[in-house]
């Protein structure tokens, strides 16, 4: 199968690339996945058949009452905990077992999408939907103005997080679709939160403030825009915008193909808002001036950069000053319908947007669609600025009533590579390794059938992400499944062994952490694992390397301390002669390290 890749060019003095279908690329199918178990799979709610390929589901439970049924949105994760938002507010799960999870706390708070975030003590959820109510009442809200209404940022004090503490909001003029936490190292009082709000501009008579008109025509214009909210650590109940960041000032509408947004793709759009007015409204139309939101940012503290995933554009910011973050670098293309979500490298090198063609609620995964179409693409950064490489969408066609496009995730800690865990709807989730930007390649995967044989009703994967050495996802229509990795050809247990060694407090897929790796032999050896995969390392030199770390393991402290030093000495000595010359130095460093370690 192939694809047209898009070559940019850069206008003169303007950060921006256009894309255009030029030469043609590859979309990786590994020969273990040529015969897809995932085709035709049998339709049902909680009887759906399954595939599974190099993962074990480890458990499978569904919503609570109140809020089965309705849509299960976004994942965050504080200690032993993990937090699923849902159309009706969100649950609390305690995966210390997560063969086993428990249901800690169901809070009923109703407003689309409730995305969920934490920082410290503290817990955030998006509300966007018209109907959500600042009291958290199940009546939703009936006037076209209201009082009542919520459209912004709740904020929860969960310091006792089985009895979570409504302390406050912020109101904005577009509602929070999703967003941001971003810590600014310069700034220990505070903790900060971009808005990404993707409703139509509330009334003035709702909220004071509020311009529904182009920038050109009003600077107080609510479009073209996001919201920086300042949250006082000591008084969070005083949190308040500080900023609206104009950072898509001289961008113009991008080219578009005709063909994305088809007369079936408005017709299921328009049919979706009548029978489920509940759902966060899609974004609006662009106007003369390119995008009007951003869907989603994900930043990257450690590199001083954030990915916008910003409706017709994937735009680069600089979040050095984080109340003031500034657009370095876009990109257009033609082939994307809807720039949803970013992730970055661990080494920041690249990153990876999503195309949420379809909002979402469309099947984007059919053998009939283009596989550039509903994908991620991934560009590397050089010089800070965007340069495309490829496309990575499943590999296996999913029917008419499943809707399945690229959707979120998160990188999974394995040490030396780039690979990362992604919710494709119902297509399920899918594994692949993107250190090779030009050649992703996917290496698990599970999915169910249809939730309906004969009608799209939404559910699938919303989002997949790796916490402490498990990965979970947020069914929609289903409740929280947990998977383990297992090994394979691609991955071996070194390598997954070193990833679990990775721990969290905390985790939001959208503010990246930077990963590191304890000392471990488990680390030690998944770099010489990967050094057999790529034959940059003889079979002999490999086994009298393993021998050696296996006889420092059983050794006293004196004398572990000097084979490994011994051991790290001779394989830097080696490197410079290495057909993987980096992975040698790793190995060395790691074994290094580990001869530290009492």
């Amino acid at each position: 199968m192939s694809l047209s890749l898009l070559p940019f060019t850069r206008a003169a003095g303007a950060a921006l690339l256009l894309a255009a279908c030029a030469r043609s690329a590859t979309v990786v199918s590994t020969p273990s996945l040529q015969r897809d178990a995932r085709v035709g799979l049998k339709a049902g709610l909680y009887n759906a058949g399954e595939a599974i390929s190099n993962l074990e589901l480890m458990a499978t439970t569904k919503s609570p009452p109140g809020f089965e049924g309705v849509t299960n949105s976004d994942l965050a994760f504080s200690g032993k905990y993990a937090i699923q938002g849902n159309y009706n507010g969100f649950n609390v799960w305690d995966m210390s077992n997560p063969r086993r999870p428990t249901l800690v706390k169901s809070y009923l708070c109703p407003a689309s999408q409730s995305d969920v975030s934490v920082y410290k003590n503290l817990l955030f959820v998006s509300a966007e939907g018209l109907g959500g109510r600042l009291d958290c009442g199940t009546q939703g809200v009936r006037d076209t103005v209201s009082s009542e209404r919520i459209r912004g940022l709740r904020i929860f004090d969960a310091t006792d997080i089985a009895n979570p503490k409504y302390v406050g909001n912020v109101q904005t003029c577009r509602g929070s679709h999703t967003h941001t936490v971003v810590e600014d190292p310069k700034d220990k009082e505070n903790i900060y939160i971009y808005i990404s709000g993707s409703a139509g501009v509330r009334s003035p008579r709702e909220m004071p403030g509020c311009v529904n008109a182009n920038p050109d025509n009003d600077p107080n214009s609510s479009l073209f825009r996001i919201e920086v909210i300042q949250v006082p650590l000591a008084r969070p109940q005083d949190a308040r915008m500080v900023n609206s960041a104009r950072i898509f000032e001289g961008l113009t509408a991008p080219a578009r193909h005709a063909d994305i947004m088809t007369a079936e793709d408005s017709a299921r759009m328009a049919a979706r808002a009548r029978t489920q007015p509940a759902r966060a409204p899609r974004p609006a139309p662009m106007r003369g001036g390119g995008p009007t939101q951003c869907h989603d940012i994900t930043v990257y503290p450690s590199i001083g950069l954030a990915g916008g995933a910003c409706g017709g554009y994937g735009l680069l910011l600089d979040i050095s000053d984080v109340k003031n973050p500034i657009r370095i670098d876009a990109a257009a293309d033609s082939n994307f319908a809807f720039w949803h979500s970013a992730t970055f490298s661990n080494d920041g090198s690249k990153i990876l947007f999503t195309d949420e063609w379809g909002g979402g609620s469309a099947p984007r995964c059919r053998a009939t669609d283009k596989p550039e179409w509903g994908a991620n693409a991934i560009f590397s950064i050089v010089n800070r600025k965007l340069k495309f490489h490829s496309y990575y969408k499943i590999p296996a066609p999913q029917t008419n009533v499943e809707n399945c496009v690229a959707h979120n995730g998160s990188l999974i800690p394995i040490p030396g590579r780039d690979i990362m865990v992604q919710g494709w709807y119902q297509g399920g989730i899918s594994i692949f390794d993107w250190s090779n930007p030009d050649k992703p390649v996917e290496i698990a995967y599970h999915d169910r059938g249809p939730v309906s044989d004969s009608t799209l009703v939404s559910g699938g994967s919303w989002s997949v992400y790796w916490y402490n050495g498990t990965i979970v996802s947020s069914e929609i229509a289903r409740g929280l499944d947990m998977f383990d990795m297992k090994p394979s050809q691609f991955v071996t247990q070194n390598e997954i062994d070193a990833a679990k060694t990775v721990r969290y407090t905390e985790f939001n897929a959208q503010g990246q952490p930077k990963i590191s790796w304890p000392p471990s032999f488990a680390l030690a050896r998944a770099y010489l694992d990967q050094l057999e995969r790529n034959k940059c390392l003889s079979a002999l030199r490999i086994a009298g390397v393993r021998s050696a770390l296996s006889g420092a393991e059983r050794a006293n402290p004196s004398a572990r301390q000097g084979t490994l030093n011994q051991l790290s000495t001779d394989l830097s000595r080696e490197a410079a002669g290495s057909c993987d010359a980096n992975r040698m130095r790793l190995l060395s460093s790691a074994i290094k390290d580990l001869s530290t370690v009492s």
